[in-house]
C-alpha cells in the first residue's frame, strides 16, 4: 500500500510539473510597436490581467523609421504595429501585412462606418482604425506676440532660434506645401523645390527638429512654438492652459488615420486579434482617447466622452476646417531628396 501511495504521489508530482511547465511555455508574449505617447499604459496591464497574454511594448517616432525597422528585422519582428494611412497602403502593396479575421474582433461594430474601408485599405481586410489626428502648432503665450494662427508664423524671422519643426519629411514638407497654397500630396518637382528652399531659408529660426521631445521645449519656454501632433498639443494645452496654447493652422492640415495592423510574420495572430478587440472596447477606447488627446473613430467611445471634449474643435474639426484638410496619399519617394538637403543645411 505504501508503494502504491508513493507511486501515486510521484505520478501526481510529474503531472503537476508537466502542467506547470506547459503553462509557462505556452504563455504568449505579444510584441506591439506604436508611436510614442500613443496609449494609456494602464490598458496594457488591464489586457494582461484579462487575457494572461504578456505585452512587450516599443515605440517609434515616424512612419519611415517604423518601416525601416520592420523591413530589416525579418522574422524576429513585431506582431502589431500602428502605421499611418499612406504607410499602410505601402505595406499592403509589399505584402507585409496579414489579413485580419474579423470573427475574432466583434468590437469592430463600435467603429464609425465612415472610417471603414478607407482609400489606403479599400477592402478593409488589413487594418482597424485606432486614432486620427492632425498636425498643429503648440506655442508658449509668454514667448510670442499675440496669437499664433498658422504655418506662416513658424517662418517669421523674429522667432530666430525659437521654432521647433517635426522630424518628419511627410509632415514638414507637406504642411509647407499647404502654406504655399499647394496640395500636401503635390508631386510637382518645382513645387517641392519651392517648399525645400523656404524650409532651408527658415533654418536660422529652427532650434530643433524632433517629435515627442518638442512639447517640453515649448512648455518650459525653451522654444516659442513647435509643430506637433494634435494629441500631444492638446494634452499640453490642457495641462497648462495659462501658458500654452495649441491651434490647428488656419491654412488647414492633414487628417492622419493611424490604424492597428498585424504583420504577416506574426506568430501570434489570434492573440493579436484579441488585443485589437480589447482596444476597440468602448470604455477602453474612451479611456485611451482622453489620455492621449487624439480623436477617436470609435462611435461608442465617443458617446462616453464629456461634452467639453466632444465640442473641442481641435479634436473634432468643424466642417469649415475639415474642408481645408487632406489625407496623405502620395508616395514619400518624391520628398526624400528635398528632405536630405533641408537637414544637411
Amino acid at each position: 500500500m505504501k508503494k502504491i501511495i508513493s507511486l501515486i504521489l510521484v505520478l501526481m508530482f510529474v503531472i503537476i510539473s508537466i502542467c506547470g511547465c506547459g503553462s509557462q511555455s505556452n504563455k504568449v508574449t505579444l510584441r506591439v510597436y506604436n508611436w510614442g505617447e500613443f496609449i494609456d499604459m494602464e490598458l496594457l496591464d488591464k489586457f494582461e490581467e484579462e487575457t494572461g497574454i504578456k505585452v512587450l511594448y516599443d515605440v517609434y517616432t515616424d512612419n519611415e523609421s517604423l518601416y525601416a525597422k520592420i523591413r530589416n528585422s525579418g522574422e524576429d519582428s513585431y506582431d502589431i504595429i500602428v502605421p499611418s494611412d499612406y504607410m499602410i497602403k505601402k505595406m499592403i502593396s509589399e505584402d507585409m501585412l496579414a489579413k485580419i479575421d474579423f470573427n475574432n474582433i466583434p468590437n469592430i461594430k463600435n467603429i464609425n462606418e465612415a472610417y471603414l474601408n478607407p482609400s489606403y485599405d479599400p477592402s478593409g481586410e488589413y487594418s482597424v482604425p485606432y486614432f486620427y489626428g492632425m498636425v498643429g502648432i503648440l506655442y508658449n503665450k509668454n514667448k510670442v506676440d499675440g496669437k499664433i494662427k498658422g504655418m506662416k508664423d513658424l517662418f517669421d524671422e523674429k522667432y530666430s532660434r525659437n521654432v521647433c519643426m517635426l522630424y518628419s519629411m511627410r509632415d514638414t514638407i507637406g504642411m509647407t506645401l499647404k502654406m504655399l497654397g499647394y496640395s500636401m500630396n503635390d508631386t510637382d518637382p518645382a513645387h517641392i523645390n519651392e517648399a525645400k528652399e523656404i524650409l532651408i531659408k527658415q533654418k536660422p529660426n529652427v532650434l530643433a527638429y524632433g517629435t515627442d521631445e518638442l512639447v517640453p521645449k515649448v512648455a518650459d519656454g525653451s522654444a516659442a512654438m513647435a509643430m506637433v501632433y494634435s494629441g500631444d498639443g492638446i494634452v499640453a494645452a490642457t495641462e497648462d492652459p495659462e501658458n500654452v496654447e495649441f491651434v490647428i493652422p488656419e491654412e488647414g492640415s492633414n487628417i492622419a488615420m493611424d490604424s492597428m495592423v498585424i504583420l504577416k510574420t506574426s506568430k501570434h495572430k489570434s492573440e493579436a486579434e484579441k488585443f485589437i478587440n480589447f482596444m476597440l472596447d468602448a470604455e477602453n477606447s474612451a479611456q485611451n482617447a482622453i489620455y492621449t488627446g487624439y480623436s477617436t473613430p470609435n462611435k461608442e467611445a465617443w458617446n462616453l466622452l464629456s461634452d467639453e471634449v466632444k465640442n473641442d474643435s481641435r479634436r473634432y474639426l468643424t466642417d469649415e476646417m475639415m474642408a481645408k484638410c487632406e489625407e496623405f496619399t502620395s508616395d514619400n519617394s518624391h520628398y526624400v531628396d528635398a528632405w536630405d538637403e533641408i537637414l544637411a543645411q
